[in-house]
């Protein structure tokens, strides 16, 4: 895979800020979303959950997945849950170092249904995914490691 590049928007007008990564995304899910959320994000999609003490001691109002060792996604539980529409939320898209044939089997065998397979331009180039659905409803592409070629 290639090295990760910072890109900026200095000398288009002489402003710019050097974004290096997302750090977080911040998704809503029902008051009683814990076990479903550990169920699907760790134990189907192996993802290490964070803060989970810190949430049910009512510290924090989130508990975090681990997505790498820069990036999370924070689950706030809430009340007032509405599931996403698809006119405002259309999907986090996540790379894996897996191929894609690896990442299906691994789906398939923790019983997680693929909605669609593509292979769409993300951030690193072209690449193949397949699209899962949350228990939710957030859909999330699980996206291979583009090819060096």
């Amino acid at each position: 895979m290639a090295a990760a590049q910072i890109f900026t928007t200095r000398g288009r007008d002489g402003a710019g800020m050097d974004a290096t990564a997302i750090d977080h995304v911040n998704l809503r899910i029902p008051a009683d979303g814990l076990d479903a959320a550990v169920g699907f994000y760790r134990d189907a999609l192996g993802f290490d959950v964070e803060n989970r003490d810190l949430y049910e001691s009512g510290d924090k109002p989130f508990f975090s997945v681990r997505l790498t060792p820069a990036s999370v996604i924070h689950l706030r539980p809430a009340e007032n849950f509405e599931p996403p529409a698809e006119t405002a939320f259309d999907h986090v898209a996540i790379e894996f170092a897996h191929d894609i044939d690896e990442l299906r089997d691994r789906l398939d065998a923790a019983g997680v249904e693929i909605d669609r397979q593509l292979e769409p331009l993300g951030a690193t180039g072209v690449a193949p995914a397949v699209y899962v659905t949350d228990p939710f409803g957030y859909t999330l592409e699980l996206k291979a490691a583009a090819d060096d070629d």
